[in-house]
């Protein structure tokens, strides 16, 4: 299952981002194909390499769903049209600090 997701340019750095089957989660591709709810620890790619990223993504599914490709700085920082949405989805829900990512010590405040 995918959402569909305005194309981004093959030159622009990206991460892969998913929710957490389990959890509901945020979470990010790592280098090594694994997940994690802290953006900074994604891969960043460009190019063949976010495709070959998504396809792997998209086949561990059982594991995450809806992965699709966010545009990033060179450096990580969430970025682009969607920023305001991907940095909500990477700190936690605006409702309450409770229930924030740095409350639960899995991004630095």
């Amino acid at each position: 299952m995918t959402s569909v997701r305005p194309k981004l340019k093959a030159d622009i750095p990206k991460v892969i981002t998913a929710w957490d089957v389990a959890t509901g989660a945020t979470v990010y591709q790592t280098a090594d194909r694994n997940w994690s709810e802290n953006v900074a620890d994604a891969e960043v790619v460009v190019g063949e390499a976010a495709d070959a990223a998504l396809e792997a993504a998209q086949g561990d599914e059982l594991r995450i769903l809806d992965p699709y490709v966010m545009e990033v700085t060179e450096d990580g920082e969430v970025t682009g049209r969607e920023t305001l949405r991907e940095t909500i989805r990477a700190t936690g829900p605006t409702t309450h600090t409770e229930f924030h990512k740095a409350a639960r010590g899995v991004v630095d405040a």
